[in-house]
């Protein structure tokens, strides 16, 4: 699907690890997305940077934005240059999942819809998205109208239906 056709996509940003150049998680991710404005791909939104709990063996907290951005690049060739970016601000790609790191990059939606092509490691809506308030969050200041193609509903609504009381929470709330 590479041409002139220009796609959105919805990118996830995390760091938990500091870099000697770029200084804190916070300071890693406004230079990621400084760094993904180039010639091919328009940044046009980003949300806030929250801190989030670490998810897995990493007991470092994350901080964590979103970010709207225009591309002609199809989705594995998008992939690509989001792990070069992740490589230029010093993420290996080896050892433990989940562990520590400079920084993260994730498509989470393209305005193409559903994505499973032969990429092993590349689903489109991103895999985790609908359980992840460190996501989920961010993303409603950008982008809450965007629909999950797969459940059919809207980031906001999903982020709602993340943080609605669960029945027990409900019984043991003081009323």
């Amino acid at each position: 699907m590479a041409g002139n056709t220009n796609h959105l996509y919805l990118i996830a940003l995390g760091s938990n690890q500091r870099h000697e150049l770029a200084g804190s998680p916070r300071n890693m991710l406004e230079q990621a997305i400084e760094a993904l404005e180039m010639p091919d791909i328009d940044v046009f939104a980003q949300s806030s940077i929250i801190e989030s709990a670490a998810i897995g063996a990493s007991r470092r907290r994350y901080a964590n934005a979103v970010a709207l951005i225009s591309s002609h690049l199809d989705p594995p060739a998008l992939l690509r240059r989001l792990h070069s970016v992740e490589t230029h601000f010093g993420r290996r790609r080896i050892g433990q999942r989940w562990r520590a790191r400079t920084l993260d990059l994730d498509i989470l939606l393209w305005s193409g819809g559903i994505w499973s092509g032969e990429h092993p490691v590349l689903a489109i809506p991103h895999v985790s998205m609908r359980e992840r308030n460190f996501v989920l969050g961010p993303a409603t200041e950008i982008a809450p109208d965007w629909r999950d193609p797969v459940s059919g509903l809207t980031i906001r609504q999903l982020f709602h239906r993340l943080n609605r009381p669960k029945p027990l929470d409900r019984l043991q709330s003081p009323h």
